[in-house]
């Protein structure tokens, strides 16, 4: 244990020493300021990296808004038309156009003319009796070679 503290002091020792020699003193000077103006180099990237960031994402956000704004003024646009206010007026008004009938009917004559489409199918009904993994494997296989595929 004695031996260690020593070597341990003599290499103190050696460390102050050297220090004292002006060209190793100016070796580890000069290895400070290069690590410095490193640091500083890549906090200096870093914040310009960091702002480039929020730029880009504020410039995305002003399209965004900008293609906002332009969908409203178009929208205004077809709102100010003719079509429209002919639209608004029979849709909210049940007007007409001059010299135009216009024909009531009844729901219940309209449900009795009506084609009943029946319930909706919930189980896909399939014609193939292949297991579900080797439709699967045929449909990919299908794919990969750009053919139609075989269980249309």
């Amino acid at each position: 244990m004695q031996t260690k503290t020593k070597d341990y002091q003599k290499i103190v020792v050696d460390l102050i020493n050297r220090l004292n020699d002006v060209r190793f003193l100016g070796q580890v000077i000069f290895g400070v300021i290069v690590l410095l103006i490193s640091w500083s180099g890549v906090k200096a990237i870093q914040t310009n990296y960091n702002l480039q960031k929020q730029i880009a994402a504020l410039e995305q956000q002003n399209q965004v808004q900008k293609l906002a704004n332009e969908n409203l003024k178009l929208q205004n646009q077809y709102y100010n038309t003719n079509q429209y206010l002919e639209l608004s007026a029979r849709q909210n008004f049940s007007l007409a156009a001059p010299n135009e009938t216009e024909i009531l009917v009844p729901k219940s004559v309209a449900y009795a003319n009506t084609v009943d489409l029946g319930a909706p199918t919930t189980k896909a009904t399939s014609a193939d009796a292949r297991p579900a993994y080797a439709r699967n494997a045929q449909a990919w296989l299908d794919f990969f070679l750009h053919r139609p595929s075989t269980t249309d």
